[in-house]
This record gives C-alpha cells, structure tokens and sequence, in this order.
C-alpha cells in the first residue's frame, strides 16, 4: 500500500508546484475522481465483471459500486 501512497504523495506535490501562482481548489473531489474511476476498472477486471464480487472486494455494497459504475461511465 505504501507504493500507492507514494504515488499519489508525488503526484499532488506535482500538483502544487504546477500550479503556478494559482489558488488550489476543491482538491480533495479532484483526488476522489482521479482514483475511483481506474481503482474500479481494476476491480471490475478482476472479478470478472462480477458486481458483487467487485462490491465484496471493496468493501462497499452492490448499490453504491452500481451508482460509481454509472457516474463514472463504467456501465
């Protein structure tokens, strides 16, 4: 788990030094965002396609990964 910490340490330190004179917002949505969307393509695959598995994976219920599945345009 650490590499993915690691990850996205440097990556928002990136962030902030690109930023370039500008005010940093709503970081914390933009985060969700960035990482929802791969971590259930990645999730999906390994299950099979399998909501439910998927949902037991995350730790989440069949509802909530179906709502994130339709946000992000995964369904």
């Amino acid at each position: 788990m650490s590499e993915i910490n690691d990850c996205v340490r440097r990556t928002l330190n990136r962030y902030f030094r690109d930023l370039d004179g500008q005010a940093p917002h709503a970081i914390y949505g933009m985060v969700l965002k960035c990482v929802e969307r791969p971590m259930l393509e990645v999730v999906m695959k390994q299950a099979d396609g399998n909501q439910t598995v998927a949902a037991d994976m995350l730790g989440i219920s069949r509802g909530t990964l179906r709502r994130m599945l339709v946000e992000h345009e995964l369904l």
